[in-house]
């Protein structure tokens, strides 16, 4: 009997495979990725009521999207236009966290990582890098990062919850109004651990970060005010720095306000099971774009109407999931 229930479940994944692909054949993800950021960034930057020529957009992992599926061995050749469209890119586990949290990662891992991220580096577009580790271990990140000339954040906490316990890296009084200028940055999206709006801000203003990549939304579910984000702008010292958006165009949160609008839709795909209230969709649907830009009511424009500086775009990896299915 087992035999015959084994069986049956393996004709059911070969069928599902199947229709997959069948599904997805003629969908090339990486080239509908790319497409998806350049056109964000063209209207961020020159269509929204909002609009600011000199908004910065920073797709975090994701760096193989540059070049086509085909070549993955050689990295090349790459699209100039996506370069051209963003102005950083963010690395999640460069030296640590990769294997496991607050672990090392490991080393095959790493320079395939570094080897990424060159790439950006060697065209000008900033590299900032992530790495999940413990106090200990810090500083052997950030002169890790400082070899290869990476800006990078040590996150001692997974879900970032928190303003790390350490000094910040690289501390300047300067000015910084470009991601050129950024030595540092704080990344904190779970604000979970504050009162307030207010009490957050504060505790912001009282450091020296180059840049701040936050979530337009506080955990109540609204939005902070144009005046709270200009507020940000300022550092402790006196200089200024930049302050830029969270948001993540790879999959939909059930937290967000779109939410019940979409959830529903046949777009809308499983849940992530790494990471609960996260569901992947066919990113490259108008439907899925339309929440994100293009409207006075999208994503984007929100985030523009406040006032941030750029935004920090995640999932961009999400053309891995789909590629697994279909090859």
């Amino acid at each position: 009997m087992k035999k015959f229930y084994l069986f049956y479940i393996l004709i059911f994944i070969t069928l599902f495979t199947s229709c997959s692909s069948l599904k997805y054949k003629n969908i090339d993800f990486r080239s509908e990725m790319r497409s998806f950021v350049i056109s964000l960034a063209e209207y961020a930057r020159t269509e929204d009521e909002n609009k600011n020529e000199n908004f910065i957009v920073i797709p975090q992992n994701g760096q193989a999207v540059l070049w086509d599926y085909e070549n993955d061995d050689v990295m090349s050749p790459v699209y100039s236009e996506y370069i051209d469209a963003i102005n950083g890119t963010g690395r999640e586990d460069t030296f640590y966290g990769g294997s496991g949290d607050y672990s090392a990662t490991l080393e095959s891992d790493s320079e395939l990582f570094q080897s990424w991220c060159d790439i950006y580096k060697d065209r000008g577009v900033a590299v900032l890098s992530i790495d999940y580790c413990t106090l200990s271990d810090a500083e052997t990140s950030f002169n890790l990062n400082d070899e290869k000339g990476y800006v990078s954040f040590c996150a001692l906490d997974r879900n970032l919850t928190e303003i790390p316990s350490l000094d910040i890296h690289n501390e300047n009084s300067e000015n910084c109004t470009s991601l050129s200028d950024c030595k540092n940055f704080l990344y904190i999206l779970n604000l979970s651990s504050y009162s307030s709006k207010e009490e957050f801000i504060q505790a912001v203003l009282e450091t020296n970060y180059d840049a701040i990549i936050m979530d337009a939304y506080f955990n109540d579910g609204t939005l902070f005010t144009a005046s709270q984000i200009e507020n940000l702008k300022t550092k402790a010292n006196g200089g200024t720095r930049l302050v830029i958006s969270y948001m993540s165009i790879g999959e939909a949160e059930d937290y967000r306000w779109y939410w019940d609008s979409i959830k529903k839709k046949s777009w809308v795909l499983e849940e992530n099971a790494d990471w609960e209230g996260n569901y992947k969709v066919e990113y490259w649907t108008s439907d899925w774009q339309s929440v994100i830009y293009g409207s006075s009511s999208s994503y984007l424009a929100k985030i523009l109407s406040c006032g941030f500086d750029g935004v920090y775009l995640d999932i961009i990896d999400a053309y891995e999931y789909f590629e697994d299915l279909v090859y």
